[in-house]
């Protein structure tokens, strides 16, 4: 790689800009470094260093940088690079900018380093202002799986949040992306609006997916609802996960008794955001308008029965293999009640398979005892 007196006098106000944010990170450790990486993102980009500097420049800074800072991480080849994408990602063409919304401009890198030898609280004011923006509040690993998966800033920014409401670890983000939860949320099918006020019904519209993933599920293409139920409940930390954050589970096949009969719903929950029971229904095939007359009998039933006056209206969900939304919308649209229909998937298995495979008990019995046998006398 040149080097020349250009890039070592950008690289005596880099040193000077990382101890600056070694003395702060005492205080604000995410959001600084956060701050460092869009500033040396955009320096990179700004500047053209790769381009101007040659191919070694990446592998030099990192060099330089370790050396001068022997135990601070993040000055990897790889992670400059990641700065460098952490920039470029989030400030794309002018079409997608005003999706960042008015906090963030296009130029904060290179505000910020304008005014950086200048006026000290002119900076941190600046500072102040922008960490307020979602994306300087979750970490640089959560950032690293966002921008390096994600196709457009929308999205990004859909993760974002979902990161800050639902504090997911990055192996749950991780997860969320891969089985595309922002394309499962897009065209959600419910009647919320007609049945629900705002801002109920728009809580109520974020609680639901599209399609729900099963994939932790290994059943027969023949599995029955009871089976499927029993599955979701043996696997209920992942079932919970897939729902979402706020649903607390009541119950299976929960007993309601209206006159002289009884019923029993298939799956009941409450919500703790929407303060609301949640009825959820199971069918293991395509939907059928049939399936909602049902659906509005137990939703009506545990609003008679169970919600007191500080509950919100019981909300229920209709879980199906499959369905067409334009059948669904229509079905929906005359009913008095707040549904929500989606579709799941899960790992089908062909019955020869699932027979010889144990149960769970059977594996937990099988366990039981190879542990009686081989650890008990120890």
């Amino acid at each position: 790689m040149k080097v020349d007196n250009d890039y070592k006098k950008w690289l005596a106000d880099l040193k000077n800009k990382i101890q600056h944010s070694q003395i702060k990170a005492a205080v604000k450790v995410n959001t600084e470094l956060l701050l460092l990486y869009w500033d040396l993102g955009c320096d990179i980009v700004s500047r053209q260093m790769d381009s101007v500097w040659g191919s070694g420049f990446f592998e030099r800074l990192s060099n330089d940088l370790r050396k001068e800072f022997p135990d601070m991480k993040g000055f990897s080849e790889t992670n400059l690079k990641y700065c460098k994408r952490f920039y470029l990602f989030y400030s794309q063409e002018s079409s997608n900018r005003h999706q960042l919304g008015d906090e963030i401009p296009h130029k904060l890198g290179v505000e910020l380093h304008s005014i950086e030898n200048k006026d000290v609280t002119i900076r941190q004011q600046v500072v102040d202002e922008f960490e307020k923006h979602p994306i300087f509040q979750i970490s640089w690993g959560h950032h690293i799986q966002i921008f390096t998966k994600c196709k457009s800033i929308k999205e990004a920014l859909f993760y974002v949040q979902k990161t800050i409401e639902n504090n997911w670890s990055r192996a749950v983000l991780e997860y969320q992306i891969e089985t595309e939860l922002y394309k499962r949320k897009e065209k959600i099918t419910t009647n919320f609006k007609l049945t629900l006020p705002k801002p109920d019904s728009d809580l109520a519209n974020e609680i639901m997916k599209n399609e729900y993933n099963f994939e932790f599920l290994s059943l027969s293409d023949k599995v029955r609802e009871t089976d499927l139920e029993k599955a979701l409940i043996q696997h209920m930390a992942q079932f919970l996960t897939e729902l979402g954050k706020g649903f607390a589970y009541m119950g299976r096949q929960y007993l309601l008794k209206v006159g002289s009969k009884e019923f029993r719903t298939d799956l009941l929950f409450y919500h703790t955001k929407l303060k609301c029971y949640i009825v959820i229904e199971l069918k293991m095939r395509e939907f059928d308008p049939d399936f909602t007359g049902k659906l509005v009998f137990y939703v009506t039933t545990v609003d008679k029965l169970l919600r007191d006056e500080t509950d919100k209206p019981t909300i229920g969900i209709l879980l199906c293999k499959d369905k067409d939304d334009i059948v669904v919308d229509y079905a929906l649209e005359s009913l008095n009640r707040p549904l929500g229909v989606g579709k799941f998937t899960y790992t089908e298995l062909a019955d020869e398979m699932k027979a010889v495979l144990p149960t769970l008990e059977e594996f937990q019995d099988e366990l039981m005892n190879f542990e009686n046998e081989h650890f008990i006398d120890r």
